[in-house]
């Protein structure tokens, strides 16, 4: 079974929301699940529930049937992403653009290829998503 991650923030702010949209689109697009990840920074005092998570994704997006919510704790958040990524043998990970440059350190910098174009609905807010394969490839750089 194919797998779409999407690391979030919450509450979902405008980007998390276009970033999740980009991410429901692709799963769609691969007949895959989706994994709806949110990090606990153990150095924040905040911690958000699985279920606080769910409802937020859910009023926004409505119920989406092959989804799964995940709340992970860690220091550093793209290394606990890494290691949701790895630990569910993801095929895909959704990320916003604001991240791209900490995720193409992460990854040989030869790694990180176009492919393809970009396609994503309207959604006027200025922002980007990535879609990146299993191996950190690019595989859209979609502005919405």
């Amino acid at each position: 079974m194919t797998l779409v991650v999407v690391p979030v923030r919450y509450p979902l702010s405008e980007h998390s929301r276009a970033t999740l949209s980009r991410a429901i689109d692709l799963a769609e697009e691969h007949d895959a699940d989706l994994t709806v990840l949110h990090v606990n920074l153990y150095q924040e005092s905040g911690r958000v529930s699985r279920s606080e998570l769910k409802r937020a994704v859910e009023s926004s997006f409505g119920r989406l049937p092959r989804a799964r919510y995940v709340v992970r704790s860690g220091f550093l958040v793209e290394e606990t992403i890494l290691e949701e990524v790895a630990a569910e043998a993801a095929d895909y990970v959704v990320i916003g653009r604001k991240q791209a440059g900490r995720w193409q350190r992460l990854a040989a910098a030869d790694d990180v290829v176009a492919n393809g174009d970009p396609v994503a609905p309207e959604t006027g807010i200025a922002c980007q998503t990535l879609a990146l394969d299993r191996k950190f490839r690019l595989l859209s750089d979609t502005r919405v």
